[in-house]
């Protein structure tokens, strides 16, 4: 990892740039996926599913014999591990329930804002070198709780044509309505259009590698919501003098293995630290099964050594970090005066693999700076707020005059007499 020692502000920009393509450099592959999928539907789903993932499927759709024998082929320790964050997950997203609104603006005027489901969502889960069987827990349970009535999967098949057995039992568990063998632009290009097997959704959720993030913000030219930009998987840990730099390297390597694309950034103003986490990465990175993945995420990667406090959290507020790990003395001011951030993880003891699993939170999170703008996946993600008003007699008479002068001023005189003929009729 590249040390930086005190960085100039006007440097921070190409510093703290991410290893991704632009959306330019991506957007032209997806336009032309995304026609040939609207134009033909599933021929072209599984034409780019042999292209892209080397297997030709008859149908992309998962049975219920399919997913009988995944149930069977996962150990009854990881069921348990699974049903255990399942448990967790959902005591976080039920706790984010909120009551219906009620409020009398004026006297006879009634305004109220209740929360819908949204009808139908589309999950992506990334397969790949991982089968993210996490993010179906983090994606289905809130879907679920929020009351959403089709929940559709969709995750690249291996070369057997198959899904991991641990994602079917997690999707079975979860409620998942249906779920497709489909990956990659194809698969977002499907949930936006709809195919003669994926249903058409209102909002796409998941994270994904460049491609599956570019594919995800083209269909929202389509009329498809989606969720956030989620891409490459990002980390920046702040330490200083106090913190276990065996425990910080392997909080950097942690998601540095998810992808060659991923960044990892260590924040101190301990250059001891900075040196001991350097060569505890070193260490550590040899043992690792990912190790060529996370070499390369790691030649992406920076240790950055700051001054002040000040300056370190101005540094992590300009990045805006997917997960933001704090470990150091006075933690306090680096919790209550960060802005930017998709999930925080405090202390000695709060690795941020526990966010990913099992603590409760949800793992679906902005990349690329857009925490800035954007919250992580909460079950609100799932629902609409709609508002609604009743006026009475009573209500029209005490508000109707000003809708009257404030639609005249406007220069818009239909808006104005529909006020006008209840107020005349009122007034008889």
């Amino acid at each position: 990892m590249q040390i930086i020692n005190n960085p100039k502000k006007s440097e921070w920009t190409s510093i703290l740039q991410r290893p991704t393509q632009t959306v330019d450099d991506i957007e032209g592959t997806v336009n032309k996926i995304f026609n040939e999928v609207s134009n033909e539907g599933d021929t072209a789903i599984k034409r780019y599913t042999n292209k892209f993932d080397g297997v030709a499927l008859a149908s992309h759709v998962v049975t219920p014999a399919e997913i009988e024998t995944a149930v069977t082929q996962v150990s009854e320790k990881l069921k348990s591990a699974i049903t255990l964050a399942k448990h967790n997950i959902e005591v976080f997203h039920k706790a984010q329930k909120t009551l219906k609104i009620e409020i009398e603006t004026t006297k006879g005027v009634q305004c109220w804002q209740e929360k819908r489901p949204i009808q139908s969502v589309g999950l992506y889960i990334p397969g790949g070198t991982a089968p993210l069987f996490s993010t179906v827990l983090m994606l289905a349970i809130p879907a679920q709780i929020a009351g959403c009535k089709e929940i559709v999967l969709c995750s690249p098949p291996n070369t057997k044509g198959a899904l991991a057995p641990e994602i079917l039992f997690t999707a079975q568990l979860c409620g998942v309505t249906k779920i497709i063998k489909v990956g990659g632009i194809q698969a977002i290009a499907g949930l936006t259009f709809g195919t003669e097997t994926i249903p058409k959704v209102f909002k796409i959720f998941g994270p994904g590698n460049q491609f599956v993030t570019v594919a995800k913000q083209i269909a929202t030219k389509h009329g498809v919501a989606i969720d956030m930009p989620a891409g490459p998987s990002e980390l920046l840990v702040f330490a200083d003098d106090t913190a276990n730099a065996a425990y910080v390297a392997s909080d950097l390597l942690s998601q540095a293995e998810h992808g060659a694309d991923s960044q990892v950034i260590l924040v101190s103003t301990s250059k001891r630290l900075i040196s001991a986490v350097s060569e505890e990465i070193t260490k550590q990175l040899v043992v690792l099964p990912r190790k060529a993945i996370a070499e390369k995420a790691i030649a992406n990667s920076k240790l950055i050594y700051v001054e002040t406090d000040d300056l370190a959290l101005e540094l992590i507020d300009e990045y805006g970090p997917e997960h933001y790990i704090i470990c150091c003395k006075n933690e306090d001011v680096y919790v209550d005066n960060i802005n930017n951030a998709g999930s925080v993880f405090i202390g000695d003891y709060t690795p941020e693999s526990a966010g990913d699993y099992a603590s409760g939170t949800n793992h679906t999170l902005p990349t690329n700076g857009f925490s800035k703008a954007y919250s992580g996946v909460n079950l609100d993600s799932f629902l609409k707020q709609m508002a609604f008003q009743k006026i009475s007699e009573e209500g029209l008479l005490n508000i109707g005059e000003t809708i009257e002068l404030m639609a005249e001023a406007e220069g818009l005189q239909a808006h104005k007499n529909a006020v006008s003929i209840r107020l005349k009729d009122l007034k008889k």
